[in-house]
């Protein structure tokens, strides 16, 4: 293979590895998002009501959020080929705890647990960055992200028909069990199929593990200031489950609000624990990073992927009750959406590579809130082909525009991509459930509109976002300091 081109018709060296991940993460968006076509037949045979649906999506992507921050510090660790293997044989418990579910408290155990199983698109980050270098990573990245997220799309059009096959009011959970089969099965190919690095390369890995490691006071800071949003999307969950469908009681709620306030505490005084030196003894220049990056990598993934989930997940609905489909129909038209992923997120990437990590942000941001202010203008009255064209081209740039996030993400520290990536990847989780609770307050319309919005306050914050360009010093275990181009 040419070093400078991706032949993705190969099955060896980086492309083998690249092949095999994005697959990995397939199955864990094709198990994650396995309820979603499938709410019609799953509310009807557990007799559950508007609210507790709307629950059940919130709660898919609530475990999401930490999980996302403690994979990626797994991954730093141990390495992202144990840490992908154990995360999909784990994941497909939740698969089965949810199609044996006989009532609304057991499938919202099921929901809330599967949602571990969506941080393993972390895993894949890091395992890509370690195998391309940074010409090729943007497109690269860009091909793992969409490809695997593909996942959901594949789940929507093909869960309703093998839930059909089987037939009766069970069909369902067969479909539901089978995605955790598949991720069982899978977690053992890959464990016996790939490597964390190249041949000869190291795996470099933090130095403490526990908290993200900053450079500067002020990073600290704005490290401490970033995580208040993560522990507040717990707590507005928390808030759904106890005022909107009475799932957990006020003093439940309060003592949880409490947990998550000292668990906070923790964390900081954690991450000041990790990081104390830096006030006494900073870093040399050259192993310093800019955690202002991270931050605003975090707010666009918010809007981005964070929308993505959401409208994964309402989009079946959203189409039915428009324009009055049946399950089937309404399952495939909004596949649309997510259908776009095979070739949306890699030309992000690609874009990336080629013309600029900013610009193509700053476009792609721009493109995806005109994106979502036309779709908070659909109703009955519009031609179906034409909403389903406006979804599709909506997607385009919100799904481009992650592919952008994470052709930067691996370019800021090589020894912290993991946990770089898990929390902008949790970030995506908190808009979710930001997104997920305004749909469960206003109306179809309203909610594509404060998507909108979020996305020009993302704009916003991505022109303080800086190029990379340069290298970035990683270090040996001998001592020895190892230059890696980053631009």
């Amino acid at each position: 293979m040419s070093s400078e081109s991706l032949n993705l018709f190969s099955f060896r060296g980086r492309i083998k590895i690249l092949h095999l991940t994005w697959v990995a993460f397939f199955i864990t968006f094709f198990a994650w998002f396995n309820h979603a076509p499938l709410l019609m037949a799953i509310s009807k045979s557990l007799s559950l009501t508007p609210d507790q649906v709307k629950t059940l999506l919130i709660l898919n992507v609530a475990l999401t959020i930490p999980a996302r921050v403690v994979i990626g510090m797994l991954t730093d660790k141990y390495g992202p080929r144990l840490t992908y293997s154990l995360l999909l044989a784990i994941g497909s418990v939740p698969c089965f705890i949810f199609a044996l579910a006989d009532n609304f408290m057991q499938a919202a155990i099921g929901r809330f647990l599967l949602g571990f199983i969506g941080a393993g698109f972390v895993v894949g980050i890091r395992m890509v960055s370690e195998w391309f270098p940074a010409r090729q990573l943007g497109t690269a990245e860009g091909i793992y992200g969409g490809w695997g997220n593909f996942g959901s799309a594949a789940a929507a059009m093909s869960l309703p028909t093998i839930a059909l096959f089987f037939g009766g009011d069970n069909g369902w959970r067969y479909a539901i069990g089978i995605t955790g089969v598949i991720a069982l099965v899978y977690s053992v190919i890959y464990y016996f199929s790939v490597t964390d690095t190249p041949k000869g390369s190291t795996y470099f890995k933090p130095k403490k593990i526990g908290a993200m490691e900053v450079t500067s006071s002020g990073d600290f800071v704005l490290l401490l200031i970033m995580k208040v949003p993560m522990y507040a999307a717990l707590a507005l969950l928390t808030w759904k489950l106890s005022s909107g469908v009475n799932l957990i009681s006020s003093l439940a709620a309060t003592l949880i609000y409490c947990g998550l306030g000292l668990l906070y505490l923790l964390d900081a005084r954690k991450t000041y624990s990790i990081n104390r030196e830096i006030f006494t003894n900073p870093p040399a220049p050259v192993h310093r990073y800019k955690f202002k990056q991270v931050a605003v990598l975090n707010l666009l993934y918010f809007a981005t992927f964070g929308s993505e989930l959401a409208v994964v997940s309402m989009l079946p609905l959203f189409f039915s009750e428009t324009f009055t489909l049946d399950p089937v129909k309404a399952g495939l038209l909004a596949s649309a959406y997510a259908f776009m992923n095979l070739m949306s997120r890699p030309a992000g990437g690609l874009i990336s590579d080629r013309w600029g990590r900013k610009p193509t942000l700053l476009i792609l941001t721009a493109g995806l809130a005109l994106g979502y202010f036309t779709m908070s203008l659909i109703d009955a009255e519009w031609p179906l082909y034409l909403a389903v064209i406006a979804a599709m081209a909506c997607s385009f740039f919100v799904q481009a525009g992650e592919g952008a996030v994470f052709a930067v993400v691996p370019l800021i520290k090589r020894r912290l991509t993991g946990q770089i990536a898990g929390m902008t990847g949790a970030y995506g989780n908190v808009g979710a459930v930001f997104y997920l609770t305004v749909l469960s307050l206003v109306s179809y319309q309203t909610f594509f509109m404060v998507i909108g919005i979020t996305a020009l306050l993302g704009f916003t914050a991505l022109l303080l976002l800086e190029e990379p360009e340069g290298q970035m010093a990683e270090v040996h275990p001998d001592g020895s300091v190892s230059m890696i181009d980053v631009a």
